[in-house]
């Protein structure tokens, strides 16, 4: 069962693709933290895959798709402006249909969508970790059932891919996060603190967890030193009010320790 919102969310966005894409859209799934379990209302966004016919895309087709992006907009501004939250929002990968039994890091998607930003011939979420979300717990729109797609999420590239993004991206990130001023946002601190220990996880045990599922996993993982800035994470994950300690003035120091802690532990996995 999909929660309400994300329903009429994915409704009225299919609902414009038919329009726009007539007959084009021949399959359509939610996978992400929807599919994990861990979707917040009137906070999360919607991880979703859009399965295209085999006709050639065209830079005509292109605009229809970057016209679908924008076609949320209207539903997104007024939930905005009534919560002060984006939530609902389809962040869209778009593959064909002929390229979804293909190993997942050798399939070229057609585009995507991510918050504000449209991509032409690229998907960061056409991965191995969100195929295998996809194929083990997708929840299928339309066309078949996840598990009759004959994805290949490359399970042997899992770790490799996990640890690239660990050393990569995130460690970037915890080098911006050490070099800034002033204080963290709590925003920030979910992100940086929930975010690697999620590819921890999958690294060390082959799992995909929920954000909230690695907070717990941090705790558990690297012990009672770092339970303080994970639940300032987890407050701000749940919408909850923040814990007095530690303070503000230590979140930015607390958050990139623990993200290098983190990657180094699993380079060492």
């Amino acid at each position: 069962m999909l929660p309400a919102e994300v329903r009429r969310a994915v409704d009225a966005y299919l609902g414009w693709a038919d329009r726009l894409l007539p007959g084009r859209v021949v399959g359509a799934y939610v996978f992400g933290s929807t599919a994990l379990g861990a979707y917040r209302p009137g906070r999360s966004d919607i991880d979703l895959l859009v399965v295209l016919d085999d006709e050639p895309v065209t830079g005509h087709d292109l605009r229809r798709l970057r016209a679908l992006h924008a076609s949320q907009l209207p539903r997104v501004l007024v939930g905005l402006a009534r919560t002060r939250h984006l939530f609902a929002t389809c962040n869209t990968a778009f593959v064909r249909r002929a390229d979804l039994g293909r190993p997942v890091t050798r399939i070229e998607p057609v585009a995507s969508h991510v918050g504000h930003q449209f991509v032409a011939g690229w998907a960061f979420d056409v991965n191995p970790v969100m195929w295998q979300v996809l194929g083990s717990r997708g929840i299928a729109l339309r066309g078949p059932a996840p598990a009759d797609l004959g994805l290949d999420p490359e399970p042997g590239r899992l770790r490799d891919w996990n640890l690239a993004n660990l050393r990569g991206y995130w460690a970037g990130h915890a080098d911006r996060v050490e070099a800034g001023t002033g204080p963290l946002r709590a925003a920030a601190v979910e992100w940086c603190v929930l975010g690697p220990p999620r590819l921890h996880a999958t690294i060390t045990t082959g799992a995909v967890l929920s954000k909230r599922e690695a907070g717990t996993y941090a705790i558990r993982a690297f012990g009672p030193d770092v339970e303080p800035i994970v639940t300032v994470a987890l407050a701000t994950l749940a919408g909850e009010p923040l814990p007095t300690a530690p303070q503000r003035e230590e979140w930015r120091v607390r958050t990139a320790d623990f993200m290098r802690r983190v990657i180094e532990d699993a380079s060492g996995v």
